[in-house]
């Protein structure tokens, strides 16, 4: 099957290659998929869409014009892709809904620690032969309460880690996970109580309306005075302008991020020559306790296998005219 890949990535390029071994024509673009990027899938009946592409009503018209039939995500986010026009056009759409929740995880945890430890201004001052402690105190973790928002596969994984730690861990889901209950002696609560009461709070959880800005003036007003806030979810989490306050109020004592609202078209580039047009970003990087990653939690070898090995599935149950395990319907 032809296939139209979109933001193609220099470091997912091999894995993908690997996985097809040949089996489907994968056109390999860096560009993303936009409304004007469209004619480039022309002669495709399948897509492979990335996290920055769009893939919004009037896109998904387009593409259906010149014939696309199938959407193959390598990403288990489907918030990018208008679901219900994908429905209506009869576009069939599947994800990688699992490829390494250790992967998130442990970049959640790196975060932790790097910002707790000063881990960053540390490596700099050594490089600049200044051997001072001064202003590098952290804390123990042990005994510590995280609040983890989001118990699927991600958060799951995470517990286990922090409680390794000896953090106790209050947690909230629409679902309870009887078995972090019993093994990890967690507390299901509210996202208002895990305010209250945590020193650390990381989000996991899918974006969606009802979860849009859940971190808001309002959440962050309920926070501990110097709290650790870390999203490696979704950018759209958290409002991100009611951070910057809370960090200039010094509500929020440190802020990890790998992912960020308006990542499009800034995140997985490189910018290095260019001035920097976002404004909202540009403060974030003035505060010498908030750490940024750009989207790479997943980048791990077993996670980009996976990805690819799952995409290439998916491809052949399109071509095959089989139901993907990974199909995504509306809710």
């Amino acid at each position: 099957m032809k296939t139209t890949v979109y933001s193609t990535h220099k470091f997912e390029a091999p894995y993908l290659m690997k996985a097809n071994d040949g089996k489907h024509h994968l056109k390999l673009l860096e560009v993303r998929l936009t409304e004007e990027t469209t004619v480039l899938a022309k002669g495709s009946k399948t897509v492979s869409l990335f996290t920055g592409d769009d893939a919004s009503e009037n896109v998904l018209k387009k593409l259906k014009t010149i014939g696309v039939e199938n959407i193959a995500l390598r990403s288990a986010g489907f918030n990018h892709v208008d679901l219900a026009a994908a429905t209506e056009l009869d576009i069939k759409v599947a994800r990688v809904p699992a490829y390494s929740p250790y992967a998130i995880a442990e970049h959640t945890m790196a975060l932790i620690l790097a910002l707790n430890r000063k881990l960053i201004r540390a490596h700099n001052r050594v490089r600049e032969q200044n051997f001072s402690l001064n202003g590098l105190t952290g804390f123990d973790l042990n005994g510590k309460t995280v609040g983890v928002i989001g118990t699927g596969k991600i958060g799951s994984v995470l517990v286990k880690i922090l409680h390794g730690f000896g953090c106790n861990i209050l947690v909230h889901d629409v679902v309870e996970n009887k078995g972090l209950i019993n093994n990890y002696d967690v507390s299901y609560t509210d996202c208002k109580t895990i305010c209250k009461q945590s020193d650390i709070i990381t989000l996991h959880i899918p974006l969606k309306a009802s979860t849009k800005h859940l971190i808001d003036k309002k959440h962050i007003s309920f926070m501990k005075p110097g709290v650790m806030l870390i999203n490696t979810s979704r950018g759209g989490l958290v409002d991100t302008k009611a951070v910057i306050e809370g960090l200039k109020s010094r509500k929020i004592g440190y802020f990890g991020m790998d992912v960020y609202e308006e990542e499009e078209g800034l995140f997985f580039e490189d910018h290095s020559d260019d001035i920097l047009q976002d404004d909202v970003i540009a403060r974030l990087m003035t505060f010498n306790n908030v750490l940024i990653t750009s989207h790479q939690a997943f980048l791990t070898e077993t996670a980009l296998t996976n990805i690819a090995d799952t995409t290439i599935y998916n491809l052949d149950c399109f071509e095959k005219q089989t139901i993907s395990e990974n199909e995504v319907t509306i809710e």
